[in-house]
């Protein structure tokens, strides 16, 4: 990859009217706005549906695209809505509101559907491919028993008997249609998008959880991947154990794999979930990817992860199978958090690239390897991630002696990379962070668009372990401005990056 940088902000925190960011007119005007700014790259979150908690990491099917992000602009020119319905969707909180969007949505996503006409050619042909089906199936099966998890459904369907499914799909026809719908109408909007910005010289860096949900089409339709017992029941699910920031370590809950049955088909699971994330990507970051050398397991119905065991992956083995389908060079490796040589093994071996967050850099340690100084060119370079605090909102709740030490430690960076600038107040600590990333050897660079405009703890996007209040992060229009996009076409001119 040749020298460059780009932004990192979801779909849903796109500035818009109608209460969630979408792949309509507010993704195309990101995308000129970047190449405005002269960035080459726009990194966003998961696409899939979200369910309880709303994270785009914990999803009823990791292959689907959320209905959130359908423009309703978009239905309304198809004819599907009409102008005053429109006005009624219209939403301008400052922070994204789930429980409305569940409530009000989906109501207005089927009148939509109600009008559409199901014998257009392009639709019948995306049903009969069928790429959707089993999502469709389970999402109106959930709703027929009252949003229950599979698990817990009659046996005929939760152990998915053929001649039981195809009796309710019978049934149940128009509503499964709708639930094809919403896919056909996202996948088709999102393919126009990405078309555009490969038009405008925009790569699209996606992300792949490494577990999915228990609830979810993926363990319902492979259950024998999983480590389940007969009644479909976990039997360990995953986490992390005890460490400095948390006495009782992790308890995620999803799953875990069961890498021997995956052996046999040779991983056709994995492979074809990386060969499907990039028909929608130009690259994709792999979540966790510490998980790919050896997972954390827990006992299912344990309290906490303070008693677990950790697992070691066939990675070599997994890996010859992806790469025999997929180019390496479209792969980004998280590798942050405690990382041992197994996973420094695993990374050379692959040759992926991994993630330096300048935010944990500056605490005085000279050999720290996220220093803007210290960054080989195989690496990609951030500001900080969707888990960490802005850097204004990192600064502003530091202590003195937090703050002094971190202002230090940029300092010192710039002068080892040789950059003249003030550096006496928390924006000019920040733009002076962001400038070493500009600067720093990583051959991408990635800014939170939070930390572009400079925003403070209110637009953070996630912190983890808290249960709400998450990934309801919308950007304020005015961050957009031609001042920010001159700043960063700036930076990127001066540092190469073009």
């Amino acid at each position: 990859m040749k020298r460059k940088s780009g932004i990192l902000l979801h779909i849903s925190a796109l500035p818009t009217k109608y209460g969630i960011g979408s792949f309509g007119s507010e993704s195309y005007e990101f995308i000129d706005y970047l190449v405005k700014s002269k960035q080459k790259i726009w990194e966003i979150l998961p696409l899939n549906q979200t369910g309880f908690g709303d994270s785009p990491y914990s999803s009823c099917c990791s292959y689907s695209f959320n209905p959130y992000f359908i423009s309703l602009e978009s239905l309304l020119g198809q004819g599907l809505l009409t102008k005053k319905e429109l006005k009624e969707c219209e939403d301008t909180n400052k922070y994204i509101d789930y429980g409305k969007l569940y409530n009000e949505r989906f109501a207005i996503l089927k009148k939509a559907f109600s009008r559409f006409d199901k014998t257009k050619k392009e639709f019948v042909s995306f049903v009969k491919k069928g790429e959707y089906k089993d999502y469709a199936l389970f999402m109106t099966l959930k709703l027929k028993f009252n949003n229950r998890g599979f698990y817990d459904w009659p046996y005929e369907f939760k152990y998915r008997n053929p001649c039981a499914l195809k009796d309710f799909e019978k049934e149940n026809i128009d509503d499964i249609l709708f639930w094809q719908f919403l896919q056909y109408e996202a996948s088709s909007a999102w393919i126009m998008l990405k078309g555009y910005a490969k038009e405008n010289g925009i790569e699209i860096i996606g992300d792949l959880p490494l577990y999915v949900a228990y609830d979810s089409v993926d363990v319902w339709c492979n259950p024998q991947l999983f480590k389940l017992d007969d009644n479909l029941t976990p039997k360990k699910v995953a986490g992390v154990p005890p460490d400095y920031f948390s006495a009782t370590g992790q308890l995620w809950g999803n799953p875990v794999y069961n890498y021997e049955k995956m052996s046999e088909d040779g991983y056709k699971w994995w492979v074809n979930r990386f060969v499907s994330a990039l028909k929608y990507y130009d690259y994709v970051r792999i979540d966790h990817f510490r998980g790919f050398d050896r997972f954390y397991e827990i006992d299912y119905g344990k309290s906490d992860a303070t008693e677990g065991e950790w697992i070691t992956v066939p990675s070599d083995e997994l890996f010859e199978q992806i790469h025999k389908r997929i180019s390496k060079k479209r792969i980004i490796a998280e590798d942050l958090g405690i990382i041992d040589d197994g996973v420094i093994a695993l990374l050379k071996k692959t040759g992926y690239p991994g993630m330096r967050v300048l935010s944990f850099a500056f605490n005085s340690e000279d050999t720290n390897p996220y220093l803007p100084q210290n960054l080989e060119e195989n690496s990609i370079c951030y500001t900080g991630t969707h888990d960490n605090d802005t850097l204004m909102g990192l600064l502003e709740q530091f202590s003195e002696w937090d703050y002094t030490n971190f202002r230090n430690g940029v300092k010192n960076s710039l002068k080892s990379l040789n950059i003249k600038k003030t550096v006496n107040s928390s924006q000019s600590v920040a733009k002076s962070v962001i400038e070493l990333g500009f600067a720093s050897k990583s051959h991408l660079f990635i800014i939170p668009m939070q930390d572009v405009a400079l925003l403070g703890k209110d637009y953070r996007m996630n912190t983890p372990g808290r249960e709400i209040g998450n990934w309801t992060l919308k950007v304020p229009k005015k961050c957009f401005s031609d001042k920010n996009s001159e700043y960063l076409a700036n930076l990127t001119t001066r540092y190469k990056r073009v």
